[in-house]
């Protein structure tokens, strides 16, 4: 796994284009203001060791939210760190079980449009946290 997180004065995105046949069918972007991005790139070995890779994101993700203290967390599937990529369903299902597992701990968190290229607005100022990249 590949987690690069990018903390966030503003960030937007609008869907352009379905990548993946079988996502929904979404039109309408979204804006967020004080947010934790966290671009995810699930690799085809982390099935293979998954129990080890969810509670790491999970450490990663809480650290990084006591850190930035941020008003909302955001999941972004992100193919584009590695080479390696796990199965499309495998990943949709990873990312919504770290959203439902922050969820019930009652972080505000979400995805962005799983299946789709996306227009990106990334306002991220530079301090020390603002950008962190992690792999296991």
């Amino acid at each position: 796994m590949k987690v690069l997180l990018i903390y966030c004065n503003r960030f937007a995105y609008t869907p352009t284009e379905k990548s993946l046949d079988s996502a929904e069918q979404i039109t309408k972007g979204a804006e967020y203001e004080n947010t934790q991005v966290a671009f995810i790139q699930v690799e085809e070995e982390d099935a293979g060791n998954e129990k080890s890779v969810k509670k790491n994101l999970r450490n990663l993700l809480k650290w990084i939210e006591r850190k930035n203290q941020p008003q909302h967390l955001l999941l972004h599937s992100f193919a584009h760190l590695s080479n390696s990529k796990a199965d499309a369903e495998y990943t949709k299902d990873f990312l919504n079980y770290i959203e439902d597992w922050l969820k019930e701990r009652n972080y505000s968190v979400s995805q962005t449009p799983y299946g789709y290229f996306l227009n990106l607005q990334v306002e991220a100022p530079g301090f020390s946290l603002a950008r962190v990249y992690k792999e296991f």
